[in-house]
C-alpha cells in the first residue's frame, strides 16, 4: 500500500490499531479493551508486550520508514494510554 492510499493516522486510529492487535494476541475482542486498563490487568505478560511492539513496528512501517519502538522504552508503557500516546509522539501525530 503506498503513503498516498493509506487512511489518515490520528490518535483514534492508533488507538484501534493497539486493540486490534491487543485483541488478537489476547484472544480478546477488541471493544474489551479499554484505553485506561493495564497491560497486567488486561493478562499482558511481557511477551505478549514485545509481540504487540512487533505487531505495531510491522503496521506502522507503512506511516514512517524504519518505525521502532525501543527497548528500553517499554518499561514505561504499562498501559493501552500509554502505548497510544507513545506511538503519537513518536509519531507526531495530534
Amino acid at each position: 500500500m503506498s503513503a498516498d492510499t493509506l487512511a489518515p493516522l490520528d490518535r483514534a486510529a492508533i488507538l484501534d490499531m493497539v486493540r486490534d492487535q491487543l485483541a488478537v494476541i489476547l484472544e480478546k475482542s477488541p471493544s474489551d479493551i479499554v484505553e485506561d486498563e493495564t497491560f497486567v490487568d488486561l493478562g499482558a505478560d511481557s511477551l505478549a508486550l514485545i509481540e504487540l511492539v512487533e505487531a505495531l513496528e510491522e503496521s506502522l512501517e507503512s506511516y514512517s520508514a524504519g518505525f521502532h519502538i525501543d527497548d528500553e522504552d517499554l518499561e514505561g508503557l504499562v498501559s493501552v494510554r500509554d502505548a497510544v500516546n507513545y506511538v503519537a509522539v513518536k509519531l507526531q501525530v495530534a
